[in-house]
């Protein structure tokens, strides 16, 4: 926007003024049709103007290919079957229904020619270009992506969608996750896997929990090590350093458990007026918290911190990989296990603290993620990535200095996408869009292999996992006039989520049957015993209430007897994905659907953008003066109702969701703790960050005149 406005700035002023006449009032309502008029403004007056068009599509197709923008498409399909594709999409009439939407993509996802100044790319032409790279040849496949695509029933991340089918391009995957050994060889590891994942534009969550911490000894020595915090700058330095060309910050995240004996120092790290030695500026950091912790601080009972080295020498187990709830009196009492005393409560208030002056730590509720694994006798969850939804096995490699052989074991990468709520549903199409979804997530995990770092590489190769979320409930509901705190939301997101769950993993049972391959470990995973399935099999699913029940008129529900028949599909052919379900923020993603974020509830009616010296509005999807009030704020809602709805959607989630805290200023660090306890107790995996509303705020939107 910002290379617009100074080029066009007469131009740009007119679609500019367009949208601001959304807040302009006709007889008490806003102006929103207004909207649309600027988004007419901004492709006849820039985006057509700035775009290369070409005679016809054998043109286009060549121009793109013969000059290193495109693969060479030619190599898996004919003229003519390309042409089929865009000819079905284009003749669906695609418009852009907000000028938000349109801005999003010509700014950030459409292919430019190589002075950065033409468009090469329209919607329609992206949605083509990544279907037929995700269908490798297949003419049937790359339809069937194309329609979830073009009907914005599905929408890939943002790695997927901005670099498929591109000849200069990034990966298809731009998260990853991994754990850190406590030696010099395992830090370096992690700092060069850092690096070069950071450099290929991703982001990148370490698990540091097993790092000895300060004053424990060294080679014997007592009082050598100097704790996390230094590890946290080097990684803070390194994600500086490998920025991605310059063109983005790179980003990471760290999680430490709780009953680390640097924990404190930890929070610390993020407090405004701390010194500046300890302070990490742009490194997110987690607390990783096990329910004994929570009991603890319930009870109000004595707390103890250990120092995970004593121990690991002491048991041959690392600290974060110990049933809390089985060893915690063990360790107590164990007098050659290093330990501190503190007050949990006093803990737990210093991390609303910390959170209320810096949004962080992200909280994961270790004991939560691992009590409905289905995984778990391959291996546990031990932490989450930057968002705080990817939730998958994890084991520290052994790296070995002077060249000895490494042991390589599993990290995690994330390969996302997420299903339009409202378009899925009005279209009758949940079924046909996940299993879709769900075919084309696995083609990327099966094309991705970062080879770079090989813990990556292997849990990919060997785990084959992807993470279909979702997106648009807040703007599904309020079309449907339905509030967000209701009954109705609750019961909704039952049903749908179940079947979500159902179709996906119908999916991957369907894939392992046709290539006769399953993710490995699956022999002893709840799918292969039939465990995962009771609590589906013993218990309807259905909808409750009569406005529900509407909704999902004319949708076949699996029922009990559908997930019985599933069951021993399972159990005999196996399932090809380790995990298939997170609900990522996707922000990004959900301005070109005109979606709301994800299943957060909206925090403005009418959002207000800054760009540059201009200001722009983007009224929430399906906004008019009938549904209005049916978004009401984040702000403006109990946070018990918000967690309560996103506690029945992880009921069908395999892996997390990434879950905001909407907090006034009034609110207490006391009533951010209650949070935590409600949050734990309602089963949920993790919280992300925590907002916090200020007081002087101007009067809301929905009040204004």
């Amino acid at each position: 926007m910002n290379t617009t406005v100074t080029k066009n700035a007469n131009i740009a002023k007119k679609w500019i003024l367009l949208n601001n006449e959304i807040m302009t009032k006709d007889d008490d309502d806003f102006r929103l049709y207004k909207d649309k008029e600027a988004v007419r403004s901004y492709f006849l007056d820039y985006v057509n103007k700035n775009t290369v068009f070409f005679y016809t599509l054998k043109e286009k197709i060549d121009y793109l290919i013969e000059n290193k923008y495109y693969i060479n498409f030619y190599a898996h399909y004919s003229f003519e079957q390309m042409k089929e594709v865009y000819d079905f999409v284009y003749a669906k009439k695609f418009r852009f229904p907000s000028f938000m939407s349109a801005f999003k993509f010509f700014q950030s996802y459409a292919l430019r020619d190589d002075s950065g100044e033409k468009f090469l790319e329209r919607y329609e032409d992206r949605v083509v270009c990544v279907s037929l790279y995700l269908a490798s040849g297949d003419l049937n496949r790359a339809l069937e992506y194309a329609e979830i695509l073009i009907n914005q029933e599905y929408q890939p991340a943002t790695p997927t969608f901005l670099n498929a089918g591109k000849l200069r391009s990034g990966e298809l995957v731009s998260c990853f996750l991994d754990e850190i050994g406590d030696s010099l060889s395992g830090i370096s590891y992690a700092i060069d896997e850092a690096m070069k994942l950071s450099s290929i534009g991703g982001g990148v969550s370490f698990n540091i929990s097993k790092v000895r911490a300060r004053g424990e000894a060294i080679k014997g020595v007592e009082g050598r090590s100097s704790g996390v915090l230094p590890v946290m700058k080097i990684m803070e330095d390194t994600f500086s350093y490998a920025n991605q060309l310059g063109q983005r910050p790179g980003a990471g995240a760290v999680y430490l458990n709780v009953f680390h004996s640097d924990i404190e120092e930890f929070l610390d790290c993020k407090k405004i007026n701390v010194d500046e030695k300890s302070r990490i500026k742009s490194l997110s950091i987690g607390v990783i918290i096990p329910d004994k912790f929570m009991q603890i601080a319930e009870h109000d009972e004595v707390c103890y911190l250990f120092y995970p080295h004593t121990v690991y020498q002491e048991y041959g187990q690392y600290l974060d990989e110990m049933d809390m709830t089985k060893m915690y009196d063990e360790l107590v009492s164990n007098p050659k296990v290093k330990k501190r005393k503190i007050n949990a409560r006093h803990l737990l208030i210093k991390v609303a603290q910390t959170q209320k002056e810096s949004g962080y730590p992200y909280l994961f509720f270790k004991d939560n993620a691992n009590r409905g694994h289905a995984l778990n006798g391959i291996g546990s969850v031990k932490f989450s990535n930057l968002c705080t939804e990817i939730m998958q096995l994890s084991e520290v490699s052994d790296i070995n200095p002077y060249h000895e052989e490494d042991t390589i074991r599993y990290g995690i990468s994330c390969n996302l996408g997420s299903l339009n709520i409202a378009t899925t549903m009005e279209n009758r199409r949940i079924k046909e869009v996940v299993k879709t979804a769900m075919r084309s997530l696995t083609v990327v995990s099966d094309m991705t292999d970062i080879k770079m770092v090989p813990t990556i590489q292997k849990a990919n190769r060997e785990l084959h996992s992807v993470g279909l979320g979702a997106m648009n409930l807040h703007g599904f509901l309020a079309k449907n006039f339905i509030t967000y705190e209701s009954k109705e939301a609750l019961d909704f997101c039952n049903v749908f989520f179940m079947m979500v769950n159902f179709y996906s993993l119908e999916c991957s049972m369907e894939i392992a049957k046709e290539r006769g391959v399953t993710f490995k470990g699956f022999e002893n995973s709840d799918y292969a015993n039939g465990a995962y399935f009771d609590k589906y099999i013993n218990n309807d699913y259905f909808p409750v209430s009569d406005r529900v029940k509407e909704l999902f008129e004319g949708i076949t529900i699996p029922d009990r007897a559908a997930w019985e028949k599933l069951k021993q599909d399972v159990m005999q052919h196996g399932v090809y994905h380790a995990y298939r379900m997170a609900i990522a923020p996707n922000q990004s993603t959900s301005y070109i659907m005109n979606a709301t974020a994800s299943v957060m509830p909206v925090v403005d009616t009418i959002e207000v953008r800054e760009y540059g010296d201009s200001t722009t509005y983007y009224p929430m999807p399906y906004l008019n003066n009938d549904n209005y009030f049916y978004y009401k704020s984040a702000y403006d809602m109990d946070q018990n109702n918000v967690l309560r709805l996103i506690s029945v959607i992880q009921r069908h989630v395999d892996q997390g969701i990434s879950t905001i805290l909407h907090t006034n200023s009034k609110d207490t660090t006391r009533d951010l703790a209650k949070y935590y306890i409600y949050a734990h107790k309602m089963g949920l995996k993790s919280l992300y960050y925590t907002r916090t509303r200020k007081a002087s705020i101007d009067e809301c939107i929905s009040c204004s005149v």
